[in-house]
């Protein structure tokens, strides 16, 4: 019924273009009987409740239907002459009213004849109210009526209907609406409120001057929100007025009602008001526009959910409604009625009635759909308690929302939205994955598919995706394979796909090859896994070797391993001694620089030297730098071999360490002296060698070489007695610097004659007082106990029995013995010199 609902013939109203706003309200046109009376007659007025719709007619007739627009049978009433004004229903719905222009005023039970009244005041009668609790024998059977005079109607003890005027003189009273307690009435100069239980007004709202406007041409709509809220629309004011009790200061000394009314809120409309009514906290207003069409005829009036400030509103949503002959109708045609416990809102024209009510759930999610807000009615139902048996679930709209988007093209968006709607729903994944491979579009959804123990899809859901990935993506294919558990699909039937679009692929071979290495490790076929690998020259080898522990299997993959990385191979091969060292040597052996590598680094985490012959070889080519430390350090080597090789390659140094271990020192010392030159070394040389021979022969080798003879006279004299040198030196050599290197050669000779003559004599000073320390402890005495035991007997040394009471001999060792129980010739103790035993 807004500007896309059906019109008058059932066509789509398109008189609006633009994108609708979420309706706030649903609308229903009321049928079945209701359609047969309005071809024959019109309605002019309406009264709701909850069990049933009085409708009056403009031939005087009463109607009552259910909700659905069916008549309810024998509750057609000719009640008056004329059109019906005001129809009026009790709490109870057992009892209604109605007045009419003919002056009668009706008052019928529905189920009883027991009440019923009928009076005839001769004048116009536009308003009539019962009270609301009318049924109720206490109430004394009330009811209201309107005309030139507000007059209440009650019946005596007798059962007579006493009639009190509770206003007059205020011209026509054209609106009544009852609450509990307290009656409001609309006249011609105003709104009055009237306090039932007091008797009394509690205040007149006086209409403010409109200029041109008739208050007849008008009416004014009241409605009770509760008990103590009443709402006012008429011509375009709205007021919202709440009763409230006086305060003290108020009422000071002076006779004034105890409630008085408080308008809240008052604002202008752009339209005319046919009808108000609540809304939770917002107001509902049924409106009639001002302008006309340009034939003059009346617009559309529409529905508008308002929320109102205190002299202002705004338009929260505004429905036009296609009311049947809605061209020729006026501000007065149409009335609104409600029932506020249920938020249902009667909308009627002359020719038709239709029933508004907010949007359920349901309702809600349905428009959502229907104009492409699938996100939103997710998170509506998201939003909802669930409790109840919704007609759309998260799963409904989720499979509508993936039809949207794949329709739309959006296979990402599509693929993403599977995992928040579908969950742990194994056959629900089942069915939609085939709608991704309807569009070729597996791949949008492959990564949120469920893949974990809680739940898992059919293996071919799986095969289906990577078959897809094998032809259409293939470093997607790899990718997969890589993250996806072996578990979930058939890995030998994958591995047959990969061989068979290897056949007829042109690209991208390579990866294909490292995904099928993937999934022959799968298969626990790891030569061939691993022999792809090392042909792609592809460094997750080695990941695959740690991984599954196949130290065994790659003893004829060492040097294809070497030459792919060499520091993960020999990390990989040192691994806890997992590969024995004899099979990689072997391996090896014709690669002398790979050899060399795993040598170097064996050597460093076993320290048997088992290898250290290899070594020395593999050092003189390799890496000399380390060659002599190892000489130095090892003894695991053939010297001789060793030497060879050094001497081959001219390796001075090394030669001299190697001369000096088998004793050829003198040849060493030539090296030093001829070769390196290097009378410092040569010094040490003969220093660790400490042997009087091997100076002579430095000294000799320095006899024509004054610069070295310089040297020797600086720095000999602190090892050696520098005479030798001195003696040997030619008569007028020239020697360069001699005097000051005799000069140093001296001092460093009397140096070490005073260290010599110290030591001696600190040694000799130790020697006589370790000789008087050791004196005097054995001149001390040895303490005898009662535990102690002879040597000999083993018995006691200390006993009680006097006759048994010997000498004792205890040595300095402390051991003890019975002087009876030793040989007299033997001076040494028995258990420290146990082969000198008597």
């Amino acid at each position: 019924m807004s500007d896309k609902s059906l019109t008058q013939d059932g066509q789509s109203d398109n008189e609006s273009l633009e994108e609708e706003i979420e309706p706030k309200l649903k609308y229903i046109r009321l049928a079945n009987h209701l359609q047969r009376i309005l071809l024959k007659d019109a309605v002019s007025c309406i009264a709701v409740h909850p069990r049933f719709i009085c409708l009056g007619s403009h031939f005087g007739f009463i109607y009552t239907l259910d909700h659905l627009g069916n008549i309810v049978e024998g509750k057609e009433i000719r009640a008056h002459t004329v059109s019906v004004n005001q129809i009026s229903i009790e709490t109870s719905g057992e009892f209604i009213a109605s007045c009419s222009d003919d002056g009668k005023i009706f008052v019928h039970g529905l189920y009883s004849e027991d009440r019923n009244d009928f009076i005839n005041v001769g004048r116009i009668v536009k308003a009539v109210a019962l009270d609301p609790n009318f049924q109720k024998s206490s109430s004394g059977g009330r009811f209201i009526i309107g005309d030139q005079n507000l007059t209440l109607y009650e019946r005596t003890f007798l059962g007579r209907l006493k009639p009190t005027v509770l206003c007059e003189s205020e011209g026509l009273v054209r609106s009544i609406s009852w609450g509990e307690n307290f009656v409001a009435w609309s006249s011609d100069i105003g709104v009055r409120v009237y306090d039932l239980n007091a008797r009394c007004s509690l205040g007149l709202i006086k209409w403010e001057s409109q200029h041109g406007v008739l208050v007849d041409k008008f009416r004014c709509n009241l409605r009770w929100a509760d008990a103590r809220t009443l709402l006012i629309g008429w011509v375009d004011t709205v007021r919202v007025c709440i009763i409230r009790k006086r305060n003290s200061i108020e009422l000071g000394n002076r006779d004034l009602p105890e409630y008085l009314v408080d308008p809240v809120s008052t604002f202008q409309t752009e339209f005319y008001i046919s009808g108000i009514a609540p809304l939770d906290n917002q107001l509902v207003l049924l409106g009639f526009p001002k302008e006309f069409d340009s034939n003059q005829k009346s617009l559309r009036p529409q529905l508008y959910i308002v929320e109102y400030r205190d002299s202002d509103y705004v338009d929260i949503c505004t429905d036009s409604l296609s009311l049947r002959g809605y061209e020729e109708y006026t501000v007065n045609d149409y009335h609104l009625e409600v029932l506020i416990e249920e938020n249902r809102f009667f909308i009627v024209a002359p020719k038709d009635v239709v029933i508004a009510s907010p949007y359920d759930l349901d309702d809600r999610i349905q428009w959502l759909i229907q104009h492409g807000k699938f996100e939103e009615a997710l998170n509506a139902i998201a939003q909802s308690s669930g409790s109840r048996d919704a007609q759309y679930t998260v799963e409904s709209v989720g499979i509508a929302y993936l039809d949207h988007l794949l329709a739309k093209g959006l296979y990402d968006p599509a693929g993403k939205l599977c995992l928040t709607i579908f969950g742990h729903k194994k056959d629900v994944w089942e069915e939609q994955i085939f709608k991704f491979a309807t569009v070729h579009q597996l791949r949008s959804v492959s990564q949120y598919v469920p893949r974990s123990a809680e739940c898992t899809l059919d293996p071919h859901m799986y095969e289906m995706i990577l078959y897809e990935y094998l032809k259409l993506d293939a470093e997607g294919f790899l990718k997969v394979v890589k993250e996806w558990k072996p578990s979930l699909y058939n890995t030998c039937a994958v591995i047959n796909a990969v061989l068979e679009h290897l056949l007829i692929c042109d690209t991208s071979r390579n990866v294909y090859l490292e995904a099928l290495a993937i999934l022959y490790s799968y298969e626990k076929k790891y030569d061939k896994s691993l022999s792809m690998y090392l042909q792609l020259k592809n460094k997750g080898v080695f990941n695959l070797i740690q991984e599954h522990n196949l130290h065994g299997v790659i003893h004829d993959m060492i040097v294809d391993l070497m030459n792919l990385d060499k520091d993960k191979t020999m990390s990989l091969l040192l691994e806890k001694n997992q590969i024995p060292s004899e099979i990689v040597i072997d391996k090896l052996k014709n690669n002398e620089l790979q050899l060399y590598w795993y040598l170097d680094a064996y050597d460093k985490t076993n320290s048997q030297g088992q290898y250290h012959g290899k070594l020395v070889k593999l050092y003189a080519v390799y890496a000399r730098d380390k060659l002599l430390p190892l000489l130095r350090r090892s003894d695991h080597y053939p010297i001789q071999e060793a030497l060879d090789i050094c001497q081959k390659q001219k390796f001075y140094p090394e030669m001299i360490y190697l001369l000096g271990r088998v004793g050829d020192t003198k040849e060493a010392l030539e090296l030093i002296t001829k070769e390196l030159k290097d009378m410092q070394q040569a010094i040490e040389f003969c220093q660790e060698h400490d042997d009087p021979d091997l100076w002579n022969d430095l000294i000799n080798h320095s006899l024509d070489k004054p610069e070295f003879i310089t040297y020797l006279l600086q720095h000999i004299g602190t090892y050696v007695d520098p005479t030798a040198l001195v003696d040997k030196i030619k008569m007028g050599q020239q020697i360069p610097g001699l005097k000051n290197s005799l000069v140093k050669m001296l001092r460093d000779y009397n140096l070490q004659v005073s260290v010599q003559e110290g030591c001696k004599k600190i040694l000799v000073s130790d020697y006589f007082n370790l000789h008087n320390k050791l004196v005097k402890s054995q001149q001390k005495g040895i303490g005898v106990t009662d535990e102690m035991v002879c040597g000999a007997c083993h018995r006691l040394i200390i006993v009680r029995d006097l006759s048994r009471i010997t000498n004792v001999v205890i040595y300095n060792c402390k051991h003890c013995f019975h002087e009876l129980c030793i040989n007299s010739a033997n001076t040494n103790c028995g258990i420290c010199h146990p082969t000198k035993k008597a």
